[in-house]
């Protein structure tokens, strides 16, 4: 194996559908008007000398290294910044030229430091290169005047060093802060002599705006900016390209390694999710998979009282498989199931929900993805006739209006997010639906045109506002609507919403929104262009979460906004694996692909391939799970790669479901909350381990390819096909690969999707059969899946969880930057330099009101439970509206949430819990229990 070389071409490619014809050192070359000579140089083989110039960055022509000279004019044009024009012919190596580059990086070179022996960027250093390119050997200015080589480091990052006397003030660094990222954080201060790169107005780069993104490292042309792991490794010799195991965006790095050490993760530029661009968790946060805390050897306990005991692979698989059959011939063949995991593959995932059905005999599978996204599923298939988003990320580049709702993506996924502000400072506008003034609102270069902070749990009554402007004032694109949706239906619906109780002014009394901004916001969206609508987990967790989706498809086929590039409705997946895990059928009503376990031709063609009976009922729930736990009738699960007392809402209830049961089998990495319930730890292995697929949020698969052992000997897959054997149910798989070949055999929308394929074509969105062979970016183009678009009626109906005297305000939850999920991965990388702990947002007349000072712990109550946690006094919130996040398991934050659920898919109302806030000495008794647990925890796994 070797290193992954990625061609650079020294500016972006044009996407000009026009060809411009010229000649370059002799040879005539056909390109897209628009491009640079450069990039057309690189194109046909010829490498042009560059030092300020890289193809993920606008051109800016300062190093004049790259000089040209082209017959018929004058001078000596940067090849990066003159576009290349009809007949003209270019010579990119003359004397002249040789000189003049010569002379150029003499001067780079007598102000900078000769240390390339010890530079930990030795062989991978573009002024080392284009010093040699140059054929410069001697430098005759000496260094006895004034220089820069005595600039200190700055190391307060703790993923890079920024060394400033080496850094060249080519500002490529800054631009790809601009360009790529869109955070503004770095800029050049000083002139002349004095230039030098600098975080803003900060003193170093962990204070400034910074978010750690890694693109000005990947940009830099030496060594001024490094990571610090190839500071201290060296650099890699070989590289893997695989897929991030963090959000739904799905990125694609280049995993650089020597031996089984991973040096750095680098954004691939040919990733067609993220296009060369990363966030701090892929790009930095992957130390977890080496983690000290890690367990790697199986274990088991009879009683959860009692103290872990390790054991071999063979007695823990035997273990769990007995007591299962145990349970069983004693409970009953419904008394066992089991969670799959969105962080896993879909071919793990794929595997448990198999072993279940046909191992287990009953339909008792369910998912985290239940959770967070069920409600899009079952909106999308109901009004679209398919559970998933219709776009693809490009096509946010040819958005003209952007509606965010119910999503945070500069925080919860910001690569896409990066992708969007590009598309905004180009001049597309943008409407942000949300109770908190999230960063996108107002940011560098970008200011929403309508922020509606509605009070959470009114979104059906929002979107039914916004409908009722664009259907009473004659906004709807009736051609569309009638070519390509049911008539009937749509005037009924349209009916509905023109009643005035949905009027903005009528609605305006449940969502505290002022009926001038939605009535703005809804003119804009249906007359402004292609309109775009991205939605997240404050639209999907809510007990009307489904109604919600149904009322967002509602809006854009109403308006004619879906089937072409840059409109559509887009849900914005939380983890890595939430659409893939949907994919393989983890609910216990449906098989891979959204087909009913009760439709007996699907049904029969799972059992004569699987060679079992399969019990046409759906299963249960999670809730209903635990519910049965109690009750007595449910007592065996196998979790894996979830933590359910953690991530589920009313922990009171999923810790006495789990306590309740005779055998808990919890697979992950590290002892989890639900690991504090669990008879039965089986070590699980990170994305570095094995190899499979992820699924994103736009319906695209990609391989994930194993870099590195599995720590633990085996990679999850192979620990369910022990399990599953165990249980007297053998499958036979020497591969994932064999995995996705029964995927793609059993179900429709994969049929032509193979690790051949993946591997020749880079991803593939599916559906991906014989009527789309390439896969599908863009879905319903023609027509919808179902036929005809269906409007649904989107009655608002008020969340019975209701504010009062004893509970004034409203919590609602998120996700942070540096942080994931729970935070197992994250809180074990330096990640948590950036956030130590959940911290409460609560507006400054709450906190006047209640004594309440930044800084403060104080205790949040609901009717649920109780926690403490520290105050953040900030405008970010509406008054009567308080704000955490979940990530640390000693906040435990779904203490306070409550079992209140969408009425569709039972998802939880995460985002509506009515609270009080009041001053608190410190943690509360039951966190202070639970910190000494959990060190007792890490004292296991340490030792």
């Amino acid at each position: 194996m070797s290193l992954i070389h990625e061609i650079d071409y020294g500016t972006p490619l044009s996407k000009s559908e026009r060809l411009v014809t010229l000649t370059i050192d002799g040879q005539e070359i056909s390109v897209p008007e628009g491009t640079s000579i450069m990039r057309a140089a690189m194109e046909m083989g010829t490498q042009i000398p560059k030092l300020c110039a890289t193809d993920m960055i606008d051109a800016w022509g300062s190093c004049r290294m790259c000089l040209v000279e082209i017959e018929g004019r004058a001078g000596t044009p940067a090849s990066c910044t003159t576009p290349v024009a009809p007949g003209i012919k270019v010579k990119t190596q003359t004397q002249r030229l040789k000189e003049i580059r010569k002379g150029v990086m003499e001067l780079y070179i007598s102000d900078h430091p000769l240390d390339c022996l010890t530079c930990a960027a030795n062989g991978d250093c573009e002024l080392q290169d284009t010093a040699g390119a140059v054929g410069l050997r001697e430098v005759r200015y000496g260094y006895e005047g004034d220089n820069h080589l005595g600039l200190e480091k700055d190391t307060s990052n703790p993923y890079f060093t920024f060394d400033a006397s080496k850094c060249i003030v080519c500002s490529r660094c800054v631009r790809a802060c601009e360009e790529v990222q869109g955070t503004f954080a770095l800029t050049i201060s000083g002139r002349g002599f004095e230039s030098q790169v600098s975080p803003g107005m900060n003193e170093n780069f962990f204070d400034s705006e910074c978010v750690s993104c890694g693109a000005c490292v990947q940009a830099c042309p030496t060594a001024t900016l490094t990571e610090n792991k190839v500071i201290e490794i060296g650099q890699p010799e070989h590289s893997v390209v695989t897929t991030c195991a963090y959000c739904g965006v799905g990125c694609a790095f280049k995993a650089e390694m020597r031996g089984e050490e991973v040096v750095r993760m680098v954004p691939y530029k040919d990733g067609k999710a993220n296009r060369g661009h990363s966030c701090v968790k892929g790009r930095f946060a992957w130390g977890y998979a080496t983690h000290k805390e890690r367990i790697l050897k199986p274990m088991i306990r009879a009683k959860i009282t009692d103290p872990w005991k390790e054991v071999s692979w063979e007695e823990a698989i035997g273990y769990a498989a007995s007591e299962f059959k145990r349970i069983q011939g004693q409970y009953g063949k419904d008394s066992i199931g089991g969670i799959t995991s969105s962080r896993c593959t879909n071919e793990e995932t794929y595997l448990v929900q198999k072993l279940i059905r046909a191992g287990f005999g009953n339909n008792n599978v369910d998912t985290c993805a239940r959770v967070c996204h069920s409600p899009t599923g079952y909106g999308l298939g109901q009004t679209f006739g398919t559970s998933a988003g219709t776009q693809d990320f490009d096509s946010v580049e040819d958005s003209d209006v952007i509606i965010v709702i119910g999503a945070n993506p500069t925080d919860g996924h910001p690569v896409f997010a990066s992708r969007m502000k590009k598309r905004l400072r180009e001049g597309a506008h943008l409407i942000v639906i949300d109770p908190r003034k999230t960063d996108i609102v107002r940011t560098p270069h970008i200011e929403a045109d309508y922020h509606l902070p509605l009070l959470p749990g009114t979104n059906v009554a929002i979107l039914t506002a916004l409908a009722h402007v664009i259907v009473t004032e004659g906004l709807v694109a009736e051609d569309y609507v009638r070519e390509r949706c049911d008539w009937d239906e749509f005037q009924n619906w349209a009916s509905f919403v023109a009643d005035e109780r949905h009027s903005p002014e009528a609605v305006e009394k449940y969502t505290g929104v002022p009926a001038e901004l939605v009535r703005g916001a809804a003119r804009l969206y249906a007359t402004g262009g292609n309109g775009a609508i991205y939605y997240g987990l404050g639209v999907t967790e809510h007990s009307q979460g489904s109604t919600t989706v149904m009322a967002i498809a509602n809006l854009a086929m109403a308006t004619g906004n879906i089937g072409r590039r840059g409109v559509g409705v887009n849900p914005l997946r939380g983890q890595n694996n939430v659409q893939g895990s949907c994919d393989m059928g983890s609910f216990p009503h449906e098989l891979p692909g959204y087909r009913h376990i009760g439709t007996d031709s699907v049904r029969n063609m799972f059992e004569e391939f699987w060679g079992v009976h399969l019990d046409k009922e759906p299963g249960l729930r999670i809730p209903n799970m635990l519910d049965a736990a109690v009750e007595g009738t449910f007592r065996g699960l196998y979790v894996q790669g979830e933590d359910i007392v953690q991530s589920d809402p009313d922990t009171k209830h999923v810790t006495s479901g789990l306590s309740a049961m005779e055998c808990v089998v919890v697979q992950d990495l590290f002892l989890n909350e639900t690991a504090n319930y669990a008879h039965v730890f089986l070590p699980g292995s990170s994305f570095l381990e094995k190899d499979g697929t992820f699924t994103n949020a736009e319906r695209r698969i990609q391989r994930v390819r194993k870099v590195m052992s599995p720590k633990a000997v085996y990679a999850d897959w192979e620990v369910t096909i022990l399990l599953a054997e165990a249980m007297g149910f053998p499958m036979q798989y020497d591969h994932p690969s064999q995995i996705m070949d029964e995927i793609a055999r059993l179900t429709p929308s994969f049929a032509g999707v193979s690790y051949e394929k993946l591997d020749q074509d880079g991803s593939v969105q599916w559906p991906c059969n014989d009527k789309a062979p390439e896969g599908t970016p863009i879905m319903h183009i023609d027509h919808f899946v179902r036929g005809k678009g269906r409007f649904m009626v989107t009655e608002y109906i008020p969340t019975d969880e209701r504010t009062g005297a004893r509970f004034p305000l409203l919590l609602t939850t998120g996700r942070i930057l540096s942080q994931y999920n729970v935070g197992a991965q994250t809180r074990r990388t330096e990640n948590s330099m950036w956030h130590e702990e959940d911290r409460l947002e609560i507006h400054p007349h709450d906190a006047e009101q209640r004594g309440v000072r930044e800084h403060d712990w104080v205790r949040l109550e609901s009717r649920s439970g109780s926690t403490s946690l520290r105050a953040t006094i900030t405008d970010r919130v509406a008054p009567g509206v308080v704000y955490t996040t979940f990530h640390h398991p000693s906040t435990q934050a779904n203490v306070i949430t409550t079992d209140y659920s969408d009425w569709a898919t039972n998802c939880p109302e995460y985002k509506v819990t009515a609270v009080q806030v009041m001053p608190s000495n410190g943690p509360s008794q039951w966190q202070e229990e639970y910190e000494a647990m959990a060190r007792n925890s890490r004292r296991i796994a340490a030792e």
